[in-house]
């Protein structure tokens, strides 16, 4: 009887140390797991984490026109004086599949005057090139030589509808209207690929989603935030 109560004893002896081994093994993986689990997960404002670009073309003459209305009594902005301008890139954004980053370097790496001059075509603003380049291009991991030429080549990479190329009067439009006029010049591109933006009563601008490599995808949370307004007026291009 002694010798059968002491067996069982040693049973589950080995068996409760064959468990906390195994308690241990799993413990181990799991911390194993977790620290790579860690690892991968994206950091907010990490430069170069992110998933795909929202190339932003402003209609100039909205602009304008609205920054008459707040303050007749400015000074213009540059891109309001001087040569007219039709759509201008506001600005390449990176983004997540939801929401985005942004100042991802504080104080962001300074920014040479021959960058800002060689983008005047694209953005007529120098206030607005830097402000795009502290707030949206320290996000994107590149230089800032790297990332305007990367902001040059989205913007070739997507074409203007030719009736909004130099209007020359203003005109009552749909969002519907600007998007299929968009979709129609750019092969490939969908409505969840894009989104209609409006101020008001006026046409503000068009977002178009590319992927890192600049080519069309679709991007729902980006394309819902489209202009739900029936018209939008399109003032004409200056001295149109």
């Amino acid at each position: 009887m002694i010798a059968r109560h002491r067996n069982i004893i040693q049973r589950l002896e080995r068996a409760a140390r064959t468990a906390a081994v195994a308690f241990s093994l799993l413990f181990v993986f799991a911390v194993v797991a977790f620290a790579q689990g860690a690892g991968n997960e994206r950091r907010p404002n990490e430069p170069g984490r992110f998933d795909f670009y929202v190339l932003a073309l402003s209609w100039s003459p909205s602009y304008c026109a609205t920054s008459a209305e707040r303050g007749p009594n400015r000074t213009p902005d540059q891109q309001c004086s001087g040569r007219p301008f039709a759509f201008v890139v506001h600005g390449l954004w990176p983004q997540y599949e939801q929401g985005f980053p942004s100042n991802c370097q504080v104080p962001a790496p300074r920014l040479y005057r021959g960058i800002v001059d060689a983008n005047l075509d694209l953005m007529p603003s120098r206030r607005l090139i830097f402000h795009q380049w502290d707030k949206h291009g320290t996000c994107s991991g590149q230089s800032a030589a790297a990332y305007f030429d990367t902001v040059r080549k989205a913007r070739m990479a997507v074409a203007i509808p030719p009736e909004y190329g130099d209007l020359d009067k203003p005109m009552l439009v749909s969002p519907a209207d600007v998007g299929a006029a968009f979709i129609k010049a750019n092969p490939g591109l969908s409505k969840t690929g894009m989104a209609v933006i409006c101020n008001s009563q006026w046409l503000s601008e068009v977002r178009i989603c590319l992927s890192k490599d600049l080519k069309f995808r679709d991007c729902p949370d980006v394309a819902r935030r489209s202009c739900r307004r029936d018209n939008l007026r399109m003032p004409a291009v200056r001295g149109g």
